[in-house]
C-alpha cells in the first residue's frame, strides 16, 4: 500500500511529486530545474484559460512586443508548451498536431527569451530550452504515476523519433518489447 505523506505546504507537495516523477522517469533534475517545475505547476494549477490558448499566435505576438510584455509572453508560451507536452499530450491530438510541435515551439520560445535577457537570467532559459525533453518526460511520468500511460504507442513512437524522449522510448519498449528504428526523412515528392 502506498505511503500517505502530508506536507505542510503546496510547494512541498508539488516538490514531492516532482521528486517521485524524477525517479519514475529516470531523469534526475538539479535544484534549479526542480524549482522551476514546482513554481510552473503552482502558477498554472488554477488557470483553466490555459486550454484556450493559441500558442502559435501568442508566440508570433511576442515577436512584436518589446520589453517586459514580450519577455513575459515568451515565457508563458514556453511554459504552456511544457505543460501541454508533459501533462496534457492528448490535447495535441485534439488540436491535430503532434506533441513534437509543442516541444519545438516551447524550446524556441525559451531560446528566444534567453536572447532577450541579461546574461544571468538568460542562462536559465537556455537551460530550459536545452532540457525541455527531460522536463517533459518528468511531467509525463508525473501524469502517469499510479495510472495508465499518458501516451499511446503511436504518440510515443512519433515523440521518440522527433525528440529522442527517453520516456517515450520506455513506453515503446514496454508495449512492444523491441527497439524502434529511426526512419529516414521522407523525400520531397515535388523533386521527382
Amino acid at each position: 500500500m502506498p505511503e500517505l505523506l502530508i506536507h505542510s505546504s503546496a510547494t512541498a507537495e508539488w516538490l514531492s511529486l516532482v521528486h517521485e516523477a524524477e525517479k519514475a522517469s529516470d531523469h534526475p533534475l538539479d535544484e534549479e530545474m526542480q524549482s522551476y517545475l514546482v513554481f510552473l505547476l503552482m502558477r498554472f494549477t488554477e488557470r483553466p484559460e490555459l486550454a484556450a490558448s493559441v500558442l502559435a499566435v501568442e508566440y508570433l505576438e511576442s515577436m512584436h512586443q518589446l520589453g517586459r510584455a514580450g519577455r513575459d509572453q515568451l515565457r508563458n508560451v514556453g511554459d504552456k508548451c511544457l505543460l501541454y507536452s508533459g501533462l496534457f499530450p492528448q490535447r495535441a491530438e485534439r488540436r491535430r498536431v503532434k506533441i513534437g510541435y509543442f516541444v519545438d515551439l516551447g524550446r524556441s520560445a525559451y531560446q528566444l527569451l534567453s536572447e532577450r535577457l541579461e546574461q544571468g537570467a538568460a542562462v536559465m532559459y537556455q537551460r530550459l530550452a536545452g532540457t525541455f525533453v527531460p522536463l517533459m518526460d518528468v511531467l509525463q511520468a508525473m501524469r502517469s504515476l499510479g495510472s495508465a500511460e499518458v501516451l499511446t504507442p503511436l504518440q510515443a513512437l512519433e515523440l521518440w523519433q522527433e525528440t529522442r524522449s527517453r520516456g517515450a522510448l520506455r513506453i515503446l519498449r514496454r508495449r512492444t518489447h523491441g527497439m524502434p528504428l529511426m526512419l529516414p526523412a521522407a523525400e520531397d515528392s515535388s523533386r521527382h
